[in-house]
Formats: structure tokens, C-alpha cells, sequence
């Protein structure tokens, strides 16, 4: 029997078959990928063959090729990896530039990873409702701009208001859609918006952090009204990249792998070296610090004694 994974409990997943029943499965025996080492094998939609029991549960037996996946480090002291979601079509990341404030970082490593894994990426500022002042206005500005000058597809919306909501909706339509972000930038009140029917429970920022607070605790995918898949995931605190080689992790930055291009040595680390043309476009701001700053941070990871080996 075949069908698609559409939500991970942790300790079940659910498979929708091909009849369009909704089956809890466990993995059979000592099942795992081979080449890569994951806190979780099966990820949300993956197509699997799975092997019904006699109680109306199954066991997962195998799984088909997949068009990609994106993955990122399961913790800071572990070279594992934990699939976020497979065969996608693109990933929306939201962000919010206030109560919480994405920082670039984690923006841009989430951008990198998804680059390195081929799934295009759409940034969406939400709460844009709470940017009151002028000189707000004019950061949101800036900071759209920034990302829009590299390539990358900005929506600016408001959950909250359903300003931008609209627009949003247009680019699911009949994709397999990736949801991510941190805790508390509002995608479990976008799903709510798309998918009133569905009714996720959402939660207020803490007032004592200006941080969000978990919701969404396993990954889940949704059929759209108008065709295709939206992957809720749980929100995450930071984006720990992983299988990367260092020579290139400037790949996965378009504007400094254009630029690079120029650099005297073929493998220019982008760093110290004599000749390099990222450095010398980073000195005439033709390339954000910010970006320069999480290209450092991925070269950081890239490093083999930055994480100890898990036991």
C-alpha cells in the first residue's frame, strides 16, 4: 500500500493513502536513510510504502525517491540532521521585524540551506501592523529591499489585519508549501487566515522576552481549497546548517557568489585572502555586513572541531 506522510507526532506518523484514509504508522524494524545521519528517517511529505497490521496501524516499510528535501542541525553538540519537510515546491519563511525581531542571521541561514537544497524560497514579513512610526516604515523598507536586490520574492502582510493575505494565497495555489520561521511570527494566524476551517491554537508573545511561544509542536501538512500543501512546522529558535562543505557555503549567497567570481584564487574563502573581490565589494557596501556576517557564521559551522561528535 502506498500514500503520502502528512504529520509526525514523534512518536507516530500519520500516512493518507492512496484511497485517502488516514493510517498511524511506525517505522518497521531497524529502518533508516542510508548517508545520512537523522533524528528522524520519514519526514513530512515523503511518499511511502507502508504494510497495514491487523489493529488499523502500519509500519513503513520503504520510501520513494524524493525531489528534495531541507534539513537543518539538530542541536548545537550534534552532527546529526533533522528533515524538516520533503518534496517541496518552494518554503515561505515569516518573519516579523518586531515583537518578535527575526534577526538576519537566522533569515539568511535558513536562505542558504534552502539554496543548497534547491527549494526557492519566499520571504514574508508579517505584523507589519505594528509598525507605526515613520522611521519603522522606513526600516521595513530597507530591509525588504535588501533581499529584494539579491532575488528573493518579499511579501509584506499582516495576519493580523489580513492586509497581504490575498496575495499570499495566489502563490500556494497547487505547490507544496513549506511554512517556517521562529516562534511567534504568526504562522499558525496565516494558516488560520487561508484555512479558517482548521481553527490551529495560537498563542501571545511573552511579554517578559518578546519572544514567541511554542504552538505547533510536530510537523503537519494540510490540503489547500484550491490545490496543494501547506507544511505547517514547529517554530524554531535558531538554524543550525549542516553538510555543507566551506568552499561552498558562498554558493548558496547569490550576491557573493557573482561577485566572486572576479577573486584572484579559485578557492578564495572570501576571507583574508589577497585579491578577493567579495572583500573588496564589502568594503565599498556593495555587499550587506549582515549578509557578509552570516556567511562568516556558516563557515563557522563548516568548521569539523566547531561541534563534538555525537556519542
Amino acid at each position: 500500500m502506498h500514500g503520502l506522510v502528512i504529520k509526525n507526532t514523534g512518536s507516530w506518523y500519520v500516512v493518507k493513502t492512496d484511497d485517502g484514509n488516514e493510517i498511524n504508522c511506525k517505522i518497521k524494524g531497524n529502518f533508516r536513510l542510508k548517508g545520512i545521519r537523522t533524528t528522524n528517517p520519514v519526514a513530512v511529505g515523503d511518499l511511502v510504502k507502508i504494510l497495514p497490521n491487523t489493529d488499523d496501524t502500519a509500519f513503513i516499510t520503504s520510501i520513494d525517491p524524493r525531489k528534495n528535501y531541507i534539513i537543518r542541525r539538530s542541536s548545537n553538540l550534534s552532527k546529526e540532521a533533522h528533515i524538516i519537510a520533503a518534496n517541496v515546491d518552494q518554503a515561505l519563511l515569516i518573519v516579523t521585524l518586531a515583537h518578535p525581531i527575526t534577526s538576519t542571521t537566522f533569515v539568511d541561514r535558513f536562505l542558504a540551506t534552502a539554496e543548497a537544497y534547491r527549494i526557492p524560497s519566499i520571504i514574508v514579513v508579517n505584523k507589519i501592523d505594528l509598525l507605526y512610526e515613520n522611521e519603522d516604515i522606513d526600516y521595513l523598507e530597507a530591509w525588504c529591499y535588501l533581499y529584494k536586490s539579491i532575488g528573493y520574492k518579499v511579501l509584506t502582510i499582516s495576519a493580523e489585519t489580513g492586509e497581504g493575505i490575498d496575495e499570499l494565497k495566489q502563490l500556494l495555489n497547487n505547490k507544496t508549501t513549506l511554512l517556517s520561521g521562529n516562534s511567534g511570527v504568526g504562522k499558525s494566524t496565516i494558516i488560520n487566515k487561508i484555512m479558517p476551517e482548521l481553527n490551529l491554537r495560537t498563542a501571545e508573545i511573552s511579554t517578559t522576552h518578546d519572544t514567541g511561544m511554542h504552538t505547533t509542536t510536530f510537523s503537519e501538512m494540510f490540503l489547500l481549497p484550491n490545490g496543494g500543501y501547506l507544511i505547517d512546522t514547529p517554530g524554531v529558535k535558531g538554524f543550525g546548517t549542516i553538510d555543507i562543505d566551506r568552499h561552498e557555503v558562498a554558493h548558496f549567497f547569490p550576491e557573493i557568489f557573482e561577485i566572486s567570481q572576479n577573486c584572484r584564487f579559485g578557492d578564495c574563502t572570501h576571507t583574508h585572502e589577497p585579491g578577493c573581490a567579495v572583500l573588496q565589494a564589502l568594503e565599498n557596501a556593495e555587499i550587506s555586513q549582515s549578509r557578509y556576517n552570516s556567511y562568516l557564521s556558516i563557515l563557522e559551522d563548516s568548521s569539523d572541531d566547531k561541534y563534538r561528535k555525537a556519542f
